[in-house]
């Protein structure tokens, strides 16, 4: 099994992981790490010591907020090691930068730098190769479940029009689902840009919104400018577009751009180059999927890690 788009496969639990105690770890003495490493379980005869422990129980204290036993974060340790050990077996082993770039993925969702989370985890007693330890065994787990078991996995159109009946319906959302054709396009700028900058290139979006009247003209204009770019085709049902956007395109004529919003990029936008009801998804049927596919990818996942638990020599000590 190849690894593909690995970052992409962490769970959203563990995305969430550490949001929300950012702040507060300033106000928190550093812990230093233990000296003495005694080695309490052997997984296939690799070790878990009483460090392993220590750091585990401090980081799910920091997600949960609750006090996890000793046993129970023995249990995820072992589970850890036995998911990265039957990862490999099938060529899924991700390379110390995968690891890297899903880390920094984490912090930049939490608005922070990798190094800023590695010193709030510092703060807190925590190394930071412990996060990136369950990161890695998230990934490849959930990368090994997926790739092993697609078919097991899949989700019948007939299932989810059944749970959406048995919650009331969707007749509702069905009027209003559509299908996207849109472009996204940017003004670039450069990272720390100046205020003036950033409100010049504004007013330059603003005044293309008032002249383009066609995904054509979008890509004229765009294509022509300097420090200006314009994608490629994408197209999305209202159950893949949050409502938001759903009703920033519900309110853009066909062939326009929608406001101007200022991002990492510069200043990006989107030309609607088509709009059309649809009955292929709607943001009810979305959500039904993506539960049932959930019930059963944690079904398959517990079955297999049970399968693998049995076959492995754990010894305690």
């Amino acid at each position: 099994m190849t690894m593909v788009n690995m970052t992409s496969r962490l769970s959203p639990s563990l995305w969430a992981l550490l949001t929300g105690w950012i702040a507060a770890t300033a106000l928190l003495a550093h812990v230093p790490p233990a000296s003495a490493q005694t080695v309490i379980v052997m997984v296939n005869g690799d070790p878990i010591t009483d460090f392993d422990v220590e750091q585990r129980t401090k980081l799910d204290f920091l997600s949960t907020h609750k006090a996890s036993s000793r046993q129970e974060v023995l249990n995820e340790l072992i589970e850890q090691k036995l998911k990265i050990k039957e990862a490999k077996k099938f060529g899924v082993d991700p390379s110390g930068s995968d690891i890297d770039q899903a880390y920094s993925e984490m912090s930049s969702r939490m608005h922070i730098t990798a190094d800023q989370l590695s010193k709030s985890l510092e703060a807190q007693g925590i190394r930071p190769e412990t996060l990136k330890a369950r990161i890695k065994s998230d990934m490849v787990w959930t990368s090994l479940v997926r790739g092993r078991y697609k078919e097991r996995l899949q989700v019948g159109e007939k299932d989810v029009d059944a749970a959406v009946k048995a919650e009331g319906g969707d007749a509702a959302q069905q009027a209003d689902a559509f299908q996207y054709s849109m472009q996204p396009v940017v003004l670039i700028m450069p990272r720390g840009s100046s205020p003036a900058l950033i409100e010049a290139k504004h007013k330059e979006a603003e005044s293309l919104r008032s002249r383009v009247q066609s995904c054509d003209e979008a890509n004229s204009y765009f294509k022509s400018l300097p420090n200006a770019a314009i994608r490629d085709t994408v197209v999305k049902t209202s159950a893949d577009i949050p409502p938001t956007l759903r009703k920033m395109l519900d309110d853009t004529p066909i062939g326009h751009l929608t406001p101007p919003e200022v991002t990492k990029q510069g200043i990006e936008m989107v030309v609607l180059c088509g709009r059309k009801p649809t009955t292929v998804d709607t943001p009810k049927k979305k959500e039904m999927r993506d539960k049932l596919y959930a019930k059963k990818y944690e079904t398959t996942s517990n079955n297999y890690l049970q399968e693998v638990r049995k076959e492995a020599m754990i010894e305690y000590r």
